[in-house]
């Protein structure tokens, strides 16, 4: 009963997956025998399939010449928008095969991936009777994911990684965990006990629909840090939600 409780208390792998490949972290694409390639922007659709825009001039595009596709990594870090020495969250590498999107579906791809990375160079990319040029639109088909981060590492399926939603709060996950940095670290310190007689520095690490990490300095001569999680009674699916957890969070239990 404990350990699925517990687990019903965290995002599943597949949630996992599809939050760190929607688009927000940062990727890199990998293809045999190609020089590395930083991915400029991507996204994934509904489908959890990613689009990326890449440089015409890049070389995993020029090896795309005369190919229908290639086997190819896509390599996403994870990186806390909030400031600390090791910011690196979680990694995931998506493994398929990329192909050119297909001249028809191209603005409408363009259009998908604007919403998320609002480019000037998105702007006339796919439009009819407009030569592209120097930018160029990949898709990645997936045969294989591999994730490891806080939770642990895991490896998934497609079909399981496609049925899949990523975490709700991941496209605002940055300002809010900016604005409780900025503007609530008494709050946070005081969430936990005084250790050593001093309150503990706490700034937040991550936010998901099911509770939030928060990195803790423990006082004393040698400076030390931990990443502790605070689950959430129930999981929130929006703003509203978000925000009553917090009062709860905050407010001490004698003023409630």
């Amino acid at each position: 009963m404990a350990d699925t409780e517990q687990a019903a208390n965290r995002p599943t792998p597949a949630e996992r997956a599809r939050t760190l490949a929607y688009g927000v972290a940062d990727g890199v694409l990998v293809t045999p025998g190609v020089p590395y390639a930083p991915v400029p922007a991507h996204i994934t659709g509904d489908d959890g399939v990613p689009l990326l825009l890449m440089p015409t001039a890049s070389p995993v595009v020029a090896a795309l010449v005369g190919n229908e596709d290639l086997p190819a990594t896509l390599r996403i870090s994870d990186v806390a928008p909030v400031a600390f020495p090791d910011r690196v969250r979680g990694r995931a590498w998506l493994h398929g095969w990329i192909s050119q999107v297909p001249e028809d579906e191209r603005r409408a791809a363009a259009i998908r991936l604007s919403r998320l990375h609002p480019r000037p160079e998105l702007l006339d990319l796919g439009r009819p009777g407009h030569e592209d040029g120097a930018w160029t639109l990949l898709s990645l088909d997936i045969a294989q994911i591999e994730i490891d981060d806080a939770w642990g590492g895991d490896t998934l399926e497609p079909e399981d990684y496609a049925a899949a939603s990523p975490d709700p709060f991941v496209a605002i996950e940055a300002g809010v965990l900016a604005h409780l940095d900025g503007c609530h670290r008494d709050e946070l310190r005081a969430l936990l006990p005084r250790l050593a007689g001093k309150d503990p520095d706490i700034r937040p690490l991550g936010l998901d629909r099911h509770g939030m990490w928060v990195r803790c300095a423990i006082p004393g001569g040698e400076p030390r840090t931990a990443d502790l999680r605070i689950a959430f009674a129930e999981p929130v699916e929006d703003m509203a939600g978000l925000r009553a957890v917090y009062r709860r969070l905050f407010t001490p239990a004698g003023k409630r």
